[in-house]
């Protein structure tokens, strides 16, 4: 099949309608209009429904029922949209209905800005909402992955029942590259007989709930369902790239855009001789915490590298668990970090500076 130049925001919408999405609920905020603005034109054209919510909130309750019909449905939205979101996000979560969520991220706290940021990072790892709940976050890099992606992510949330989450930023809604929408390989999904579509007077309605009265109904629901769930994601989605892991005298990790920066300060680092690995999670939950044991005593320091203060920095420690020490390098605001700043700190730790 043939490349495509598209723009990030519509290639995602190529790829969700490809994958079957036939439902699209949201609210507009930059930088992700694109988005709701192709599904809205091309939603009608397979027979699917868009529809501008009155709201964030309105927008994932509308997911919430979609999704509890048997409907393939997403929602996008950007880092304040998100917030209001969330509540929804956990009641999706606990009443285990499948959906993808897309957040193009931009600068905050609050209302911030709308230039790129990866500031979000804790609310979509560690669960916005309330309660005791996970679900699966991907970080692309580039627009073709990130197409790879969102057609994984609807197989993934009617395998586990559960919200999949995708984590882009302003340029990769903004920037333009070619794409090809592959076949993926396909995936045994279970039979959805837990949605309300209506009896048909063959079987007992289905109730789709997230409300338990008793606490050890609810300890078991929480227990024995949705943490067996998280544990076996955990063993099995695990995504990452890995570079020079094992003979680097310092060690990067950044993710998403970032990291396509971050391998520019590599190369102009090896080729002064300096030797460089890389980390590259691309699901941030779960994490690749296993891919850091490869790390040997030659490696000086590990250098995480953000579009925010620091916040995948604490699942880095936690992965080195105190092996190595962790340094940082960030921007904010929607400042993109220069890969010369990352040069430089990258030769502090090689060095001895740090």
């Amino acid at each position: 099949m043939a490349k495509i130049l598209m723009k990030g925001n519509e290639a995602i919408g190529a790829a969700a309608i490809k994958a079957g999405c036939n439902y699209f609920f949201g609210y507009p905020i930059t930088p992700q209009n694109e988005l709701p603005e192709y599904m809205s034109r091309e939603l009608p054209k397979v027979n699917g429904c868009f529809l501008q919510a009155e709201s964030e909130v309105a927008a994932i309750n509308m997911v919430y029922g979609a999704a509890g019909a048997g409907a393939r449905v997403m929602t996008s939205s950007s880092s304040p949209g998100m917030a209001l979101k969330q509540e929804g996000i956990s009641y999706i979560a606990g009443a285990e209905l499948p959906c993808v969520i897309v957040n193009i991220v931009r600068g905050g706290p609050g209302l911030g800005g709308i230039q790129p940021a990866q500031s979000d990072y804790y609310q979509a790892t560690r669960g916005g909402g309330n309660g005791d709940y996970r679900h699966v976050v991907y970080a692309p890099s580039t627009l073709q992955e990130t197409v790879d992606l969102v057609m994984e992510a609807f197989d993934v949330a009617d395998q586990y029942r559960m919200p999949v989450m995708i984590v882009g930023d302003g340029m990769t809604g903004q920037m333009m590259e070619p794409v090809e929408f592959k076949e993926l390989k396909k995936r045994e999904l279970p039979v959805k007989d837990w949605i309300t579509d209506g009896t048909k007077g063959e079987r007992e309605p289905n109730i789709i709930n997230s409300l338990f009265i008793d606490p050890q109904e609810l300890e078991d629901h929480v227990n024995d369902r949705l943490e067996a769930k998280y544990r076996i994601i955990e063993e099995k989605e695990v995504l990452y790239e890995e570079y020079n892991v094992e003979d680097a005298d310092v060690v990067c990790i950044a993710y998403g855009t970032t990291s396509r920066i971050v391998k520019n300060a590599i190369a102009e680092c090896e080729a002064e001789g300096l030797k460089v690995g890389l980390i590259r999670p691309i699901t941030l939950w779960p994490f690749p915490h296993k891919v850091f044991d490869k790390i040997t005593d030659k490696t000086k320091g590990l250098l995480t590298v953000e579009m925010s203060t620091g916040q995948m920095i604490d699942d880095v420690k936690i992965a080195i668990a105190g092996r190595k020490p962790v340094y940082f390098h960030g921007r904010t605001g929607g400042m993109i970090p220069n890969p010369n700043d990352i040069v430089n700190e990258i030769k502090k730790i090689a060095g001895g500076e740090k």
